[in-house]
C-alpha cells in the first residue's frame, strides 16, 4: 500500500473521543471535498510487514485506517494480518465503496455522492455516522433513510487556510439539527480546538 502517514495519538472526534490510536493514513482519495482537512496525494510503498515494524514502538493496540479514502487500497488480506498481531482496527470512510471483512468499527462521514450507495455498502450497518456540516448545503436524511448505525454524528467543518478555525455558523446548524433532531449527536473535531495531532 501506499501510506501518507502513521502517527500514535489520541482520538479527536467522534464516539471513540480520547481514546489512543495508532492512525495509518493511506494515499488517495476518490472525492475532492473542498473543506478537507488533511494531504493524502503523497506517500511511500510499505508492506503489512513494513507497518507493522513501524506502529509496534507503540503500546497501543487501536489502529485507525483512514485517509484520503482507505478502501481504495485496503484489502482483507491486510485486515486478517493485523487482526491476528492481536490489533482492533477502525475505519474512517467516505461511504462510496464497501470496507473489507474483519474490520471492527466502521466510521463513515457520507458526501452527498455516497448517500445513494450506503444500504448496498452497509448492509449489517456501521458503528458511527459522522456527518459533517457546512455553513450552507445539504443536512444528514432521516437516520430511517441510512443504515443502523450505533452513533449518528454531526459535526462542523473548519475553515482557513489551515483549517483549524470552527466555523460557527457551521455549528449554529449543527446545534440546532440536533435539536430538532435529537437522535443525532454533536462531534467537534476537538483535536484542532484543543491543539494536538
Amino acid at each position: 500500500m501506499i501510506i501518507n502517514e502513521i502517527f500514535y495519538s489520541l482520538q479527536g472526534e467522534g464516539a471513540n473521543w480520547g481514546k489512543a490510536a495508532i492512525f495509518i493514513r493511506l494515499t488517495g482519495c476518490n472525492l475532492r471535498c473542498h473543506f478537507c482537512d488533511t494531504e493524502f496525494d503523497t506517500g511511500s510503498k510499505m508492506s503489512d510487514e513494513d507497518i507493522l515494524n513501524a506502529i509496534s514502538q507503540y503500546p497501543g493496540k487501536f489502529i485507525i485506517w483512514t485517509g484520503g479514502e482507505p478502501t481504495l487500497q485496503l484489502r482483507l488480506q491486510t485486515v486478517m494480518f493485523f487482526k491476528e498481531k492481536g490489533y482492533y482496527q477502525a475505519i474512517e470512510t467516505n461511504g462510496t465503496q464497501a470496507v473489507p471483512e474483519g474490520i471492527d468499527y466502521i466510521t463513515c462521514s457520507p458526501k452527498p455522492e455516497a448517500i445513494q450507495l450506503l444500504h448496498d455498502n452497509f448492509p449489517n450497518g456501521i458503528n458511527e455516522f459522522r456527518y459533517p456540516i457546512q455553513s450552507k448545503g445539504s443536512l444528514p436524511p432521516p437516520v430511517t433513510e441510512l443504515p443502523h448505525a450505533d452513533n449518528y454524528l454531526v459535526s462542523p467543518v473548519f475553515i482557513g487556510r489551515e483549517a483549524i478555525e470552527l466555523d460557527k455558523e457551521a455549528l449554529e446548524r449543527c446545534v440546532e439539527f440536533v435539536k430538532a433532531n435529537p437522535e443525532w449527536r454533536l462531534s467537534i473535531q476537538m483535536h484542532k480546538i484543543l491543539g494536538f495531532r
